[in-house]
């Protein structure tokens, strides 16, 4: 076996442990990490070495880490990036399409078909602050995203991103390269690049200083997303020839999985709802809340199980002039790999955009100290509702007005009880925005 890339002598695992635990986004943050132990190693230059670092727990468990790190000074850094600049060779990596042999395995590089490579003198800066990942900015055109944890599988990130770009989406910044690991730990996706747009305003920000005081330019925004969700759903359920893509019929057993989880999560959070005015509206009425799942739940799923999204909501929009461009296709970080992957209703994402706008339009209020002009939620939802149902290919959606809306509830149900009990945990100022749709599921009919 041929010796280790980094001197052991010159790497301290015990501080290594410390340091991973400070990282936000270190996932585990609540267990006790027994060791860590370096399991692969790559040298890509003098001041670059890729590292996968396991991470164990006293039950057995394991994690497995991305650690871009660097030699200097005679140290070892345990974060490389933090000098953005040494990014540069995992760029060059990508767009040189190469595989690096190890003892245990190999890394691979890969250039996206018909993508420009960026110059190898580029500009490089860190891309704001993330929770789970690390991005970084070459040459104002291309955007990398480097996964910290790894895990096994392709990451739903690529798998999209890559899906949209080569059948021409224009609502996405199109793949510009990737790469990834395969050994005898797992087969894994390190990093995505994608193009870089400049231009770009982030959804939600633009949510909030437009909904106050351009509340009609934003609803013409919103019926334009309502047509990009709509013919990215479509285009997402149209290679009936590619397993990982091709619709299926939702099955009896995840209709009821799916109830069943939303149900206990119910039971769970109503039994320990604090004394607090802004949760009077729904005090005392989770049975009501569970009845209403159950009548809902009767009518029964319809329509197709597609690839969605997963994580929907303003804040993975950007305005440019060219439309809307739809960002972050990873899913929820929490959740595993074979979890986001998973094929589920349309309607899924449609409706956690919808509780997006209920945050937005609170959001004017809370972070502004300004008011929404009156019955803006109500507008932006028909306005996004109108335009996909008239966009969306209809056959991925259950049949009949009745149906569509029933599946419609359950989906914001599940999120809103999601959000309550996030806010009554995190943010305890924003709850009423979740009581607020749980109320509205509570009221609607049937």
């Amino acid at each position: 076996m041929p010796d280790p890339v980094l001197d052991p002598k010159l790497l301290d695992l015990e501080a290594l442990r410390g340091w991973i635990c400070e990282q936000r986004w270190y996932a585990s943050k609540t267990r006790t990490i027994t060791g860590v132990e370096l399991i692969e190693e790559v040298e890509l230059s003098d001041e670059l070495v890729l590292a996968l670092a396991q991470v164990r727990f006293p039950t057995g468990a394991h994690e497995l880490y991305q650690l871009p790190m660097a030699i200097a000074g005679g140290a070892v850094e345990f974060d490389a990036l933090t000098v953005p600049a040494r990014a540069l060779e995992l760029l060059a990596r990508i767009q040189s399409g190469e595989d690096l042999e190890t003892a245990g395995g190999r890394f691979s590089f890969r250039l996206a078909e018909g993508a420009e490579p960026v110059a190898a003198d580029a500009s490089v800066r860190e891309l704001g602050v993330e929770q789970s990942n690390s991005s970084l900015v070459f040459g104002e055109q291309v955007v990398l995203k480097v996964f910290r944890r790894v895990q096994a599988g392709i990451n739903p990130e690529l798998e999209l991103l890559r899906f949209l770009t080569m059948h021409g989406f224009p609502n996405i910044a199109p793949l510009h390269g990737f790469y990834e690991y395969e050994g005898a730990a797992l087969a894994g996706t390190l990093g995505v690049a994608q193009e870089f747009l400049p231009d770009a305003t982030d959804g939600w920000a633009l949510a909030v200083a437009e909904i106050p005081s351009q509340p009609d330019v934003f609803l013409e925004r919103v019926a334009a997303l309502g047509v990009a969700t709509a013919q990215m759903h479509t285009l997402l359920a149209s290679d009936s020839a590619d397993p990982a893509f091709s619709p299926q019929e939702p099955s009896t057993e995840s209709t009821a999985l799916l109830t069943a989880t939303i149900d206990e999560d119910i039971e769970r959070i109503f039994l320990r709802l604090p004394d607090d005015p802004r949760l009077e509206p729904i005090a005392g009425r989770g049975a009501d809340v569970r009845e209403r799942l159950a009548a809902r739940s009767q009518i029964g799923i319809g329509g197709r199980e597609i690839r969605i999204h997963g994580d929907y909501h303003l804040g993975q929009t950007m305005a440019t002039p060219r439309g809307w461009v739809i960002l972050d296709f990873e899913g929820e970080p929490a959740r595993s790999l074979p979890e986001r992957r998973q094929k589920r209703s349309p309607l899924r994402d449609v409706a956690s955009m919808l509780r997006s706008f209920a945050y937005a339009v609170s959001a004017v209020v809370l972070q502004r100290g300004q008011a929404a002009p009156a019955g803006f939620e109500q507008q932006a939802r028909n306005c996004f509702l109108e335009r996909y149902f008239a966009e969306v290919d209809n056959t991925l959606l259950p049949a009949g007005e009745s149906a569509i809306a029933s599946m419609l509830a359950i989906f914001e149900l599940e999120k809103a009880i999601y959000e309550l009990r996030y806010e009554l945990d995190n943010r305890p100022d924003w709850v009423s925005i979740p009581v607020a749709g749980i109320e509205r599921i509570l009221e609607s009919a049937g």
